[in-house]
């Protein structure tokens, strides 16, 4: 599956290798870095999981993690999303080096984007739409979509296809 992403989530986690072997620069080089949605609470940004997930990236999947907007617009292949432990995920394997379509995008829309996602509500989205991750505080929200380009959703603006 292909899947390029036109934004990411404001909450960035890190989890480094355990040194088994001794050398200390290996473990950094086996961190693995995850991606989700969170919200402004008291001055600083709080995941608020109304729906927990969240994407991953290995070591050689192809993020800089000092430089993370760099991979925003290229196509990534990816494991199919799943549930684990109760929580949607997705796994960018690589990044692709010659130019590709995607089959899906990688979508985080915002209230100041879209208006306030209707989620729950009936026909708050197109059937393709997977959600990743939601996270809400008061009117603060913010959401991780997997799209299709033809998709759609509801929200206090109205109908919206984001634009990709």
């Amino acid at each position: 599956m292909l899947v390029s992403e036109t934004g990411l989530g404001s909450v960035w986690r890190r989890r480094i290798a355990k040194d088994y072997d001794g050398v200390e620069y290996q473990r950094f080089a086996r961190a693995v870095y995850y991606n989700s949605t969170g919200v402004l609470v008291n001055a600083s940004v709080r995941t608020r999981p109304r729906i927990v997930g969240h994407i991953r990236f290995n070591c050689v999947s192809g993020l800089d993690p000092n430089y993370p907007l760099r991979i925003l617009n290229h196509v990534f292949e990816c494991g199919e999303p799943g549930i684990w432990k109760g929580q949607n995920k997705l796994l960018f394997k690589r990044r692709l080096l010659t130019p590709s379509l995607p089959d899906l995008y990688l979508v985080v829309l915002r209230p100041e984007q879209t208006g306030r996602i209707k989620i729950g509500a009936q026909g708050w989205r197109s059937d393709d739409v997977w959600v990743i991750s939601l996270s809400e505080d008061g009117e603060r929200q913010e959401a991780m979509l997997l799209m299709p380009p033809h998709s759609w959703l509801r929200s206090d603006l109205g109908h919206a296809q984001p634009t990709l």
